[in-house]
């Protein structure tokens, strides 16, 4: 107990200032990969009657990317809105949509090495 409180005491906030860029820049990456896996979306329905299945299976990927991106920004929501029920609801399983992302593609190259 008292080595505890001796560690709490000796514990020394570190504070680390933020460029001028990063918020910009994070911003402008989101809604660019937002913008750059919607247009993979569309193309990749629109095409997926002419060069069969494996496109569709690309294209639920690319939907799935676009989820993603969107939970950045229900993060970030959480974060400004200093609620952190959905901060860490939405932290937790963050990652989810990039893994099934990752499985259509699996499912898409595989699907791809059959012929029609």
């Amino acid at each position: 107990m008292f080595l505890t409180s001796i560690l709490m005491l000796a514990q020394v906030e570190t504070r680390y200032n933020q460029p001028i860029y990063f918020v910009p820049v994070v911003v402008l990456m989101l809604a660019a990969g937002l913008v750059l896996w919607l247009v993979a979306a569309v193309l990749g329905f629109a095409r997926a009657k002419a060069f069969g299945p494996s496109t569709r299976w690309f294209a639920i990927g690319a939907v799935c990317m676009i989820i993603y991106h969107l939970q950045f920004l229900l993060l970030a929501l959480g974060v400004i809105l200093e609620n952190p029920n959905l901060t860490l609801v939405v932290g937790a399983f963050f990652n989810l949509f990039a893994v099934v992302a990752a499985i259509c593609s699996i499912m898409g190259f595989i699907r791809l090495t059959h012929t029609r």
